[in-house]
Parts: C-alpha cells; sequence; structure tokens
C-alpha cells in the first residue's frame, strides 16, 4: 500500500447551489469544490498525484514526466507538486509550440516545468524515450492508474460524511482519463456515479471498468457521451452554454473541457437523476484562458 504525500487541503467544501437547483428542478444541487484542493490552482489531479508522486519518491526519483494537451490541467498540476516535492519536471505536450503562452501553459513555466513538443508522435513514446534518458519516473497521462485511483476513493469518503443520505443521491463528474469517476464508483457504488464522458479515451467505460480490476461491470456504470461533440480539443455549444449559465446563477466558473461539459449533461437532460444532485466541481479554470474562442 503506497502512503501518499500531503499535496492537497482537504476536505474540500461542499456547497449548495439553489438558484441552478430551481433551475433545473432539483430538491437539492451541491458543488463538490475539489478545484479548491490548494496546491497550483486546484483541481481533482491532486488527489492523484498525492499516491503518483509517492511512488516517484518510493523509487529513488529525482526527475518526473508526463504528457497530456497544451492546456492540461494535470501537467501543470505535476508541475506545481514537482515543485512543492523538490523533483524536477518534464512535460510531453500534444502538437508544436503555440505562438503565446496562455492558461495552464503559463503556469506550467513558471512552476519550472520544462515543456518537450510532441507533434504528431504518440505522446507515450515520447514520454517514455524521455523517461529513459533521463531515469525519470512517468505518471501516465491524466495521472490515472490503479493506485492513484485511490485518491478518488477518499474523495468518496469525504462526501459520505458530508452528504447525510448519500445513498439517495447522484453524483455527477466529467469522465476524462477515468480515474476520478473509478474512485467514486469504488467508494459508491456505480449506481450513485455518473460520469460524462468529454472524449478524451476511446472507450472510457472498459477504462473506468479495468481501473476498478473487475469489481464492477462495464455495463453497470453509468455513463453520458451525449456532450462529446466534434472532439476532447473542440469547445462545444453546450460546454459554453453551462459555462455562462453556471457563472450567472451561482457565480461558480466551470472550464470548457471538463466540468464545462458535464453542467452541459446536467443541465440539458441527457441522463436521468433524482431530487438531490452533488457535482463534481474538477477544476480547471486555467484553462479557460487558454480558450480564447470561449
Amino acid at each position: 500500500m503506497i502512503t501518499p504525500v500531503p499535496l492537497g487541503t482537504w476536505p474540500t467544501p461542499l456547497e449548495a447551489a439553489p438558484r441552478l437547483a430551481a433551475r433545473l428542478g432539483l430538491a437539492e444541487l451541491w458543488f463538490k469544490r475539489d478545484d479548491l484542493g490548494g496546491l497550483g490552482g486546484g483541481g481533482n489531479k491532486i488527489r492523484k498525484l498525492e499516491y503518483t508522486c509517492a511512488q516517484a519518491i518510493a523509487a529513488g526519483a529525482t526527475t518526473v514526466i508526463t504528457s497530456g494537451a497544451p492546456q492540461s490541467n494535470h501537467a501543470r498540476l505535476t508541475a506545481a507538486a514537482a515543485a512543492r516535492l523538490g523533483l524536477a519536471c518534464v512535460l510531453v505536450l500534444a502538437g508544436p509550440p503555440p505562438e503565446k503562452r496562455r492558461g495552464n501553459l503559463l503556469l506550467d513555466g513558471l512552476a519550472g516545468a520544462e515543456v518537450i513538443w510532441g507533434g504528431d508522435r504518440p505522446l507515450a513514446e515520447v514520454a517514455a524515450a524521455e523517461a529513459e534518458m533521463r531515469s525519470a519516473w512517468v505518471i501516465p497521462f491524466g495521472g490515472t492508474s490503479p493506485v492513484s485511483v485511490q485518491g478518488y476513493v477518499n474523495c468518496g469518503r469525504e462526501l459520505r460524511a458530508q452528504v447525510p443520505d448519500i445513498e439517495g443521491t447522484d453524483v455527477v463528474v466529467a469522465l476524462g482519463s477515468g480515474g476520478t469517476m473509478a474512485g467514486l464508483v469504488r467508494e459508491l457504488g456505480a449506481e450513485r456515479v455518473i460520469g460524462v464522458d468529454v472524449g478524451a479515451l476511446p472507450d472510457p467505460r472498459a477504462t473506468v471498468a479495468g481501473l476498478l480490476d473487475g469489481e464492477v461491470e462495464p455495463d453497470a456504470l453509468r455513463i453520458d457521451g451525449s456532450q462529446v461533440g466534434a472532439g476532447y480539443r473542440t469547445l462545444t455549444d453546450g460546454a459554453r452554454a453551462a459555462l455562462e449559465t453556471t457563472a450567472r446563477e451561482e457565480g461558480v466558473f466551470l472550464d470548457p473541457t471538463y466540468t464545462g461539459r458535464a453542467m452541459a449533461g446536467l443541465l440539458g437532460g441527457s441522463f436521468p437523476h433524482g431530487d438531490r444532485v452533488v457535482f463534481l466541481h474538477s477544476g480547471g479554470l486555467p484553462g479557460l484562458f487558454g480558450h480564447p474562442e470561449v
């Protein structure tokens, strides 16, 4: 069992969203504010990094390397975690370097990360080659691994303490690399958790089930695929509308890739829910500034 390194501020708050609840016809809507996790601008990756960085330190690594899209929240928080822990950080990001550094990419540099642009090459291959040259510890895409799933088991336990009747509650979460949903499902059960697919995985159902090592059948997972749109890197009309609605009803800002899509699924009624919903705010605000089209 890996002992996590402390990186976040736990438990994160649970906040009522009564105006948005009324708009949705819900008795109660709550935001689980994992965007307020403390490190590097906040976000769900902190809980995972407490475990993946612990693995790196236990292995004697002095450098961590990970990969992602140019506006990867995981990359930004890996850079922040490495800075706090005194580790060097290398980020392998997709595509060519942009003309201007915006959003998460700007914060990557402030935290001292070295950025390698992967172009059209498979990022995992580039990261593996760089890791071999540098004797670095590889943190997988999205920080998701069977070990890091425990981070969101811990979040599920927080929710049990914060929500009086969690068994009668739906928990809505953006489904990216799968680890956040997997941890919540392990702790709260597949019937309680709804993952809104953002288009990051070719088969999200198989990925989440695989992370749970056979504990849950893939068909038992509640996954909404209505918000993928033209793909992971695109801004959908539903996400743009969800960003505006949430900000204007509750003064809470979402991101265009993950939480915006998850809220679009909730607002659009694309999946059934009960009278009480917890919306996991997984962070990502810096990425908003990397999308000038918003």
